[in-house]
């Protein structure tokens, strides 16, 4: 069933969230305002690489950082993102966000998946890119981003997850694709 929408307006805005109440209307006849927070788009990362020292899937590793999130006072493993840029495709955004936040620079990306992580409340994309392989530049220019950057193995990623040391939508997103990917689960 579908709503009707009778119009909008916005109560607040900045760069980054803008706050709207949208005048709704239920299949039932119920008419209301209704919140909606209208946000930048998210390009997410996913890189992955197999050592040179281990043989075949069960080596390969992902690059994560272990970050503070103040909002919610958490510690946690993360995929590197970001907003994506006035003029900047979220595969760009992608391959500058993993640099910029990591060190590592990638030569191109694969979309790997696309989500609308809470689609009743937020208008927010997130955009996950899959790049294999990537090459040390130094130490990250984003210097507010994580306290630590590692390859993690992708045999550890659902004991982190079932330990709640991943719970960003877009790092869950990302990283459950990549496993089933990685399992053979592609496109029938």
């Amino acid at each position: 069933m579908q709503w009707t929408v009778h119009g909008e307006r916005q109560i607040y805005s900045n760069p980054w969230v803008n706050l709207w109440l949208t005048d709704v209307q239920q299949p039932d006849g119920h008419r209301f305002e209704h919140h909606v927070v209208r946000m930048r788009h998210l390009a997410v990362a996913a890189v992955v690489d197999t050592p040179a020292e281990s043989r075949g899937d069960r080596g390969k590793r992902v690059l994560m950082m272990w970050r503070h999130r103040f909002i919610t006072d958490t510690w946690g493993w993360e995929l590197p993102m970001g907003l994506i840029e006035a003029g900047e495709s979220p595969e760009q955004t992608a391959v500058r966000e993993v640099e910029e936040e990591t060190g590592w620079r990638v030569e191109g990306m694969k979309a790997l998946v696309y989500a609308q992580p809470a689609n009743g409340i937020t208008d927010s994309e997130h955009h996950v890119f899959r790049a294999d392989g990537a090459t040390y530049t130094g130490p990250p220019t984003e210097v507010n981003e994580s306290d630590r950057i590692e390859w993690i193995p992708l045999s550890a990623i659902r004991g982190m997850v079932d330990r709640r040391e991943i719970v960003s939508s877009g790092s869950l997103v990302g990283l459950l694709y990549l496993l089933l990917d990685e399992a053979g689960g592609g496109p029938s």
